[in-house]
């Protein structure tokens, strides 16, 4: 009986087999994960083209005919029909969503240069916006920054269209900007950076130092670069540089990737004086302000960042 059992341990292990390497176990796994995600933005690019092309289809249906209520009830007799044949994603909301969605994005190669990067729930974020120029750096800056829903939804809620440099500029050269960033993937410092920044996620509260905004920055360095923009790259902090034989310390140093430049932070906790300019041409493009949360009264102003 002994012999039985061990016999039959033996067996077992054998059928085990040898153990798994944790390099050809990452690999494989890499391999399935990579396999998944192609597979699922195949998946959204096709629902983005169909939801497109429905929408398309029914805006014609609708513009051919002139009554008013006609859109409505089309809406709503198409809804049941195709819930009951292909279940749910054509429901009355649903379906108003498409025909907005062909009629804010008409071109028709826009929406598949878009659909590779940017989901249905994408475009749903999007279609909440009227302004055309605004909706087409949203929907540009995501594809080339590859922003999630939940960061597109994000840099919508904190007005990051209107604070950047490239809102100030008359529509035609908006609209040149944005061209070139769909075209050739070239992103300006006008669209980068933005005034004010808002840092109300460092969590500050009452009087502090700028030393105290410095370490809550680094501290909360995550956020601080969604803040920013994706491309921005931490450096340093406290970096001494020389200039005209005279020592001056960035607070912060960041590389921007896209621009390919060196952005320098000089943190102030009160209203940068009339000589701002030491060193600024030479050190860094990027003026602004950023915004903490318990600066509310005129007198007391946001802490400015340059």
């Amino acid at each position: 009986m002994a012999k039985k059992k061990a016999k039959n341990k033996e067996l077992t292990a054998h059928k085990a087999g040898p153990p798994t390497t944790p390099a050809l176990l990452g690999d494989i796994r890499s391999l399935i994960e990579a396999a998944r995600e192609q597979t699922a933005r195949a998946v959204n690019s096709t629902l983005v083209t169909m939801y497109w092309q429905i929408g398309r289809r029914i805006r014609e249906d609708v513009l051919q005919n002139e009554r008013a209520e006609y859109g409505k009830e089309i809406l709503q007799t198409l809804s049941e029909e195709l819930t009951a044949e292909y279940g749910r994603g054509f429901d009355r909301r649903n379906l108003h969503y498409m025909v907005r969605f062909a009629e804010l994005f008409p071109n028709e190669q826009i929406v598949n240069a878009l659909r590779s990067q940017l989901s249905w729930t994408h475009f749903r974020e999007l279609l909440s916006i009227d302004d055309q120029l605004k909706r087409d750096f949203y929907a540009e800056m995501c594809r080339i920054e590859r922003w999630s829903t939940r960061t597109l939804k994000y840099k919508i809620g904190h007005l990051l269209y209107e604070r950047t440099a490239v809102s100030k500029k008359p529509d035609e050269l908006i609209e040149q900007d944005i061209t070139a960033l769909r075209d050739e993937d070239r992103l300006t410092p006008d669209m980068v950076f933005r005034d004010p920044y808002f840092l109300d996620f460092l969590g500050l509260s009452g009087h502090h130092a700028e030393r105290d905004v410095e370490n809550a920055i680094l501290r909360e360095l995550e956020a601080f670069i969604l803040e920013l923009g994706t491309d921005f790259a931490f450096v340093a902090r406290q970096k001494r540089i020389t200039v005209d034989n005279e020592d001056y310390y960035l607070d912060l140093l960041f590389y921007h990737r896209r621009l390919r430049c060196l952005v320098a932070i000089d943190l102030k906790t009160a209203q940068i004086p009339s000589d701002r300019q030491r060193a600024n041409g030479t050190l860094s493009p990027l003026a602004g302000t950023a915004r903490c949360p318990t600066r509310r009264s005129a007198a007391d102003r946001p802490d400015p960042v340059r």
